[in-house]
């Protein structure tokens, strides 16, 4: 299919998916003046404080009802806090999921060297594309190539909110990924980029925000001038994946744009509790700035600056003279203004809120580090964060088969491209590391009490202590293992061979004890 010719961009139809993918940008990137701006504070515009919008029904009526908008008071200034639980969320998913690399293994020796190869920026890129899948739901990965920057191809990832999928019966057909060159407020230019079933399509178009407009030569601009309008990859299907963070969609169940789309970490019903969140933490905030101490002093206690200069009170002045005042002398009292600060009930609220959220999307709180105990070994952070293990399984479920078929696909792409013609494509295997690492001291007495039972083999007992070896390297260490263990020491009180008979050569039908016969009896 080729590029579009113009019209509207993002297309029609994906409108509703790219208003809340702004929703859930915009609370993860925690910036509060773009909180202020998506739900209509007045103070991010200079709007008067009474909005029509508060009264209305549907989704501008509900926005605009939330924490972040309502309208700042008149004669006051923008004095609402975020806390940053939303990308704290994000980033602690992608954590639990690459802190340590995947194991990729497949059966060709040269592959699996260029696989190796590949795995240190693969990496970097599934924790990029996961804490971004976390907060928008999905992330895509495909294959970029240029000889300028990296002798081989490698694998990038494009955020959910960058991409225009096309489904086939759920599964991802082609994919157009896009990115803005040059942009005001009248005029920008949008490079469009199309995988699909054996073809790679370049585009550039002239356009204003929300229009493609025409297409222009690539060659106009220095970001595209070496990419050909047409690139044949020989393969029979696109060359991205879709990785979806967590699924079912609950919002697109029924809208078929968006039913293949991945769930993310804080979709609507969690966003409202991180909203009550920084309205709990902007309440603290006021409290500690209404705590501060304030001296009230009479007029008379103010040195003057002159006329039209106003007056100020020196408050390291320690001797004041006599002064004649109408009331008395007790008129002359300097008192102090001091409100409580409510921490604890602060506190709390913040607390039940924080697990409140971490229990809907699938996380413990000790993963959080709400709890102030300290677990010691693996057992413990394994039983204390059994929660954020759990979602970390579900998420591995949906995402380990679409980095095998991207890793199967960019070694067959190397091979049709000419990159790498010595290698032979196949799909991998592949075990996510354990985001919890074993305690070395319980891991060593669980191997030396299986060792004493004869419970194990050493072979066994090596694999245990390192996972991460390959077949060469276990067989090895269990080699030497074997000549390091002490040889028996010789019975001084054994025959020699020669003089071993039948009886003494240990005749199992043989018996022991005295032997009696009918006769000697």
């Amino acid at each position: 299919m080729p590029l579009p010719s113009g019209g509207t961009w993002p297309p029609q139809h994906l409108n509703p998916i790219y208003q809340h993918y702004s929703v859930l940008d915009a609370w993860y990137r925690g910036d509060p003046d773009r909180l202020a701006d998506l739900y209509g504070d007045p103070a991010a515009h200079g709007l008067p404080a009474n909005r029509p919008s508060q009264y209305r029904g549907g989704i501008l009526g509900k926005a605009a009802r939330w924490f972040w908008g309502e309208p700042t008071p008149a004669g006051q200034k923008q004095a609402k806090v975020h806390l940053p639980a939303a990308s704290d969320l994000a980033t602690m998913g992608a954590t639990l999921l690459y802190s340590e690399p995947p194991t990729i293994t497949v059966e060709n020796a040269a592959t699996q060297e260029r696989i190796n190869d590949l795995l240190p920026s693969l990496q970097a890129t599934l924790l990029e594309g996961a804490e971004v899948g976390g907060a928008l739901g999905s992330y895509y990965l495909r294959s970029v190539w240029d000889r300028a920057v990296a002798e081989k191809p490698w694998i990038s990832a494009v955020h959910a909110d960058a991409c225009v999928p096309e489904w086939r019966h759920g599964r991802l057909y082609a994919a157009t990924f896009w990115r803005i060159i040059q942009q005001d407020d009248t005029e920008q230019l949008i490079h469009l980029e199309r995988h699909e079933p054996g073809y790679i399509l370049n585009g550039l178009y002239r356009g204003s925000p929300g229009n493609l407009g025409d297409q222009v030569q690539l060659t106009s601009r220095p970001e595209t001038k070496d990419l050909p309008p047409v690139i044949q990859t020989k393969l029979p299907r696109c060359t991205a994946v879709h990785v979806p963070n967590m699924r079912p969609q609950r919002m697109w169940r029924h809208y078929p744009p968006g039913a293949p789309l991945g769930r993310s970490d804080y979709d609507d019903a969690i966003i409202g509790l991180m909203d009550k969140l920084d309205e709990t933490w902007t309440s603290w905030m006021r409290d500690i700035r209404n705590g501060l101490g304030r001296i009230h002093v009479p007029s008379s206690y103010l040195q003057s600056n002159g006329p039209g200069k106003g007056a100020f009170f020196d408050t390291n002045r320690e001797i004041y003279e006599a002064m004649n005042v109408l009331g008395g002398d007790d008129r002359m009292e300097i008192s102090i203004s001091q409100f409580a600060i409510r921490v604890q009930e602060h506190k709390d609220t913040q607390a039940e809120l924080l697990d409140a959220i971490l229990r809907a999307s699938g996380y413990s709180s000790q993963s959080f580090g709400l709890h102030g105990e300290v677990a010691q070994t693996a057992t413990e952070v394994s039983a204390k964060e059994r929660r954020s293990l759990t979602t970390r399984g579900v998420k591995g479920l949906y995402t380990i088969p679409e980095l095998q078929t991207m890793l199967d696909m960019h070694l067959q792409l190397e091979v049709a491209l000419g990159f790498s013609p010595d290698i032979t494509p196949e799909r991998p295997s592949i075990v996510l590391a354990d985001s919890v690492v074993p305690d070395m001291l319980q891991l060593a007495q669980t191997v030396n009490f299986l060792r004493q039972a004869e419970a194990a083999s050493d072979e066994t007992l090596v694999r245990m202590v390192h996972p991460d070896w390959d077949e060469t390297e276990v067989q090895a260490e269990v080699e030497r293992i074997a000549d390091a263990r002490p040889k028996p020491a010789p019975d001084p009180f054994a025959l020699p061979d020669e003089m071993t008979g039948p009886d003494e050569g240990g005749d199992p039908g043989a018996q022991d004890g005295p032997q009696t016969s009918e006769g000697s009896r």
